[in-house]
């Protein structure tokens, strides 16, 4: 298996589809923001789906940028690296949620409740340390990032512009959705889970295009070689003369 950077950037399209069905998918029916709703088994599936997300949206915007890299310029760059950060800040966060409050759900549920109400975007009653505060950095990146990478994604003209102005408009949106109760903001994941499949299909299919024709062009160049022929060897004529 030959490794190319067309091949991974193609990985990286597919990783992008996963990314966005996945961040569809787990706010479906999703359990309610309670001490009761963390314990069960649900809960643990559904936040470890969110780090793998997390770590495949983030494979999938690292193509998308450096495929088109040029094009995007410093604006690319601020948004890329802005958007990064927020889908870390997902990783960290959905880790906690998978693994540390269920744990903990028991012996601690008034920080698990605060936690819950941070989490909605709400603020807390009471302490909730750090987290709060990576939780409105999330929050911070989540805007900031999918605004400027979508825009700079449509100012680039290499994949579909609507799916670029889709993701710049989702975050607008989830800052509207978030001030709305628990199953109407999940609809923030809407938005950027179409941009995301409809940009790491379309990441796909363009470098598959242009690596087929390139192939096809290589093996016409080929073909169309003259194959020159070694030069005909002279054969000296040998004259017969007669005795003198």
């Amino acid at each position: 298996m030959t490794i190319t950077p067309a091949s991974l950037t193609r990985s990286a399209g597919l990783a992008a589809v996963a990314a966005g069905t996945i961040f569809i998918a787990v706010q479906l029916n999703h359990p309610q923001l309670t001490v009761a709703g963390v314990q069960p088994a649900e809960w643990a599936i559904r936040s470890s789906l969110k780090i793998l997300m997390g770590a495949l949206a983030l494979v999938g915007i690292t193509g998308m940028y450096l495929h088109q890299v040029r094009k995007m310029g410093v604006l690319g760059l601020i948004g890329f690296v802005l958007f990064a950060a927020n889908y870390l800040v997902i990783v960290s966060t959905s880790f906690v949620a998978a693994i540390v409050l269920p744990v903990i759900a028991d012996t601690s549920p008034a920080y698990v409740t605060n936690v819950l109400v941070a989490a909605s975007g709400h603020h807390p009653p009471g302490d909730t340390g750090a987290l709060y505060s990576v939780i409105l950095l999330g929050g911070f990146l989540y805007l900031a990032g999918s605004l400027i990478f979508g825009i700079a994604l449509y100012r680039a003209r290499v994949l579909p512009r609507w799916a670029a102005a889709l993701l710049a408009v989702g975050g607008l949106a989830a800052a509207g959705l978030s001030l709305m109760p628990d199953p109407w903001f999940r609809l923030l994941a809407v938005p950027n889970g179409i941009a995301m499949i409809a940009l790491g299909y379309s990441l796909w299919r363009i470098v598959g295009t242009q690596r087929i024709g390139t192939t096809d062009s290589t093996d016409t160049t080929e073909i169309n070689e003259t194959v020159t022929l070694p030069a005909a060897v002279a054969i000296p004529r040998v004259a017969t003369r007669g005795p003198e």
